[in-house]
């Protein structure tokens, strides 16, 4: 995972990964936190978080959650679960998503889930998935990620 560019949210990529692999979610700096997601817990090759009061341009003309923002949200669990994985100066990017939509989410409280599936030098494979305020499962997701070390962090 790359550090943030959101003004006034540069971390340095060592202080980042640290910061995801103790786990210290309060401080994890996202612009999306100003939509309302929310870190929950980051593990070992995994991460939690939750998703509450979507704002208005996160909702299609029906009143549904619109794909794009439901996609967002799973490349950020995917980023923080593997970012608990990746050594001192290493950093990754999404190189492959695929994106399942099984069922239209209503706003309301969304949580997510992704893990690191298997992890090499330089791809690391991972699945996530978001369910809405019933349990069920909406979304399902695979995705690969590019694995690089930084020559600075």
């Amino acid at each position: 995972m790359a550090p943030p560019t959101a003004p006034g949210a540069r971390i340095a990529l060592v202080d980042l990964n640290r910061l995801i692999r103790d786990n210290r979610i309060a401080e994890y700096p996202s612009p999306n936190l100003a939509l309302g997601m929310r870190p929950l817990e980051f593990g070992p090759g995994t991460s939690r978080w939750t998703w509450t009061d979507q704002p208005p341009a996160a909702l299609n003309p029906f009143g549904l959650l619109q794909g794009g923002y439901l996609a967002m949200f799973v490349d950020e669990l995917c980023s923080t679960a593997i970012a608990s994985v990746l050594e001192e100066r290493e950093w990754s990017v999404t190189a492959e998503c695929k994106i399942s939509y099984l069922r239209a989410l209503k706003p309301g409280t969304i949580a997510g889930t992704a893990e690191v599936i298997r992890r090499s030098r330089s791809l690391a494979f991972l699945e996530a998935e978001l369910r809405g305020a019933d349990g069920r499962i909406a979304v399902r997701a695979s995705a690969t990620w590019a694995i690089s070390q930084s020559q600075s962090g």
